[in-house]
């Protein structure tokens, strides 16, 4: 059972994951539109820097895996 302090703050962060998971999506959308079946060497660098702009950052093995399902 999840103590009471905890469903609350659940509750709180709800939308602002929802917003960034929404970004993240559409980043991913974006790119996939734009570079589908070009090179991963050609898209990890641009991923890379369209991850920094949405404020986070990502391992090498990690851009790798999403510019190859993006490719």
């Amino acid at each position: 059972m999840i103590p009471g302090w905890e469903k609350e703050l659940e509750k709180a962060i709800r939308p602002a994951m929802r917003d960034i998971a929404s970004d993240y999506q559409r980043m991913f959308d974006s790119l996939t539109r734009r570079y589908k079946g070009r090179p991963v060497s050609e898209i990890k660098p641009l991923l890379k820097h369209e991850w920094s702009q949405l404020g986070g950052s990502i391992s090498d093995p990690e851009l790798t895996d999403y510019a190859t399902h993006i490719s």
